[in-house]
């Protein structure tokens, strides 16, 4: 699995170390999100910045929505520069292969490798406390995917919930 990472935090008055690991995992500004293979070093680099931000397993279908509405690219030149540069066929299969760590998103070139997201509709749960105990900071899990789903911005989060509406008047 790979780890969304959001930058919650400013690193202002803080240590050198931790600015560095800051921009090492490409987290250069509060909002933005990185997208890492889940290994032992990066998970050294989290448990250093775990004051300053939140991550967890992001799942395929956010991974898709993120480089659809993120990517700095529009979708048919994403589509083309994935079936060039690597071996899928399309937007689904690549998110896919990133997030089951069988490739990462250097491989295409003119691909952002941050997303910069919105603040979250309704705003941060305290930046001051874990996740685990009210707050908003360190490992999440998968409940990172419906904080940038809320990230992704107005009208991203409009369509799911438009999406979510009606697939309830269609039980009914």
């Amino acid at each position: 699995m790979a780890y969304a990472v959001v930058r919650l935090k400013s690193s202002r008055n803080e240590n050198r170390r931790m600015k560095d690991t800051l921009r090492m995992l490409r987290l250069n500004s509060v909002n933005h999100c990185a997208v890492i293979p889940e290994r032992r070093t990066y998970e050294g680099m989290l448990d250093k910045v775990k004051d300053k931000v939140t991550w967890g397993e992001i799942d395929s279908n956010m991974m898709v929505d993120l480089l659809k509405s993120k990517s700095g690219l529009k979708e048919s030149e994403l589509e083309k520069k994935i079936e060039e540069k690597t071996t899928y066929d399309g937007i689904d299969q690549f998110a896919q292969a990133v997030v089951s760590d069988n490739i990462t998103l250097d491989e295409i070139d003119g691909l952002d490798k941050v997303f910069r997201l919105h603040p979250p509709i309704g705003g941060y749960r305290s930046t001051k406390k874990p996740y685990n105990n009210g707050g908003a900071l360190g490992y999440r899990g998968s409940d990172i995917n419906p904080l940038i789903r809320n990230m992704l911005g107005p009208e991203n989060t409009q369509k799911e919930a438009d999406r979510h509406g009606k697939e309830e008047k269609e039980e009914k």
